[in-house]
């Protein structure tokens, strides 16, 4: 169960950072004004939060392990957002980001 939970935390923390910045980027680079930004900020502010709920106790390893999880999210949510098209080099530069999640979080420790 604490795997699971540290994928769900995971996830959650990838919406609300790249939400956050996806906000903030539509309200500056877009124009459509201040409350998006307002709402990129509290978005930002609350992936901070979630970052602290996993269940591992090292800060470095969960940001380190966090990174991969931002790559392959952020070219999901262009996917989805923006409409872009990752090429095969996004996605595997992504697959590996996310082999790399595995290995930090996941691997047996002594």
């Amino acid at each position: 169960m604490t795997v699971g939970r540290s994928l769900v935390l995971f996830v959650l923390a990838a919406l609300a950072e790249i939400g956050g910045a996806w906000l903030v980027w539509q309200g500056i680079r877009e124009h459509r004004g201040l409350l998006w930004v307002a709402g990129g900020i509290v978005a930002l502010g609350a992936y901070g939060f979630v970052a602290t709920l996993q269940p591992d106790a090292h800060f470095g390893r969960i940001l380190a392990a966090y990174g991969g999880v931002f790559v392959a999210g952020s070219l999901l949510w262009g996917v989805v957002a923006d409409g872009f098209r990752p090429d095969r080099w996004d996605l595997l530069g992504a697959a590996v980001c996310l082999v790399g999640v595995g290995v930090i979080m996941y691997a047996p420790r002594r």
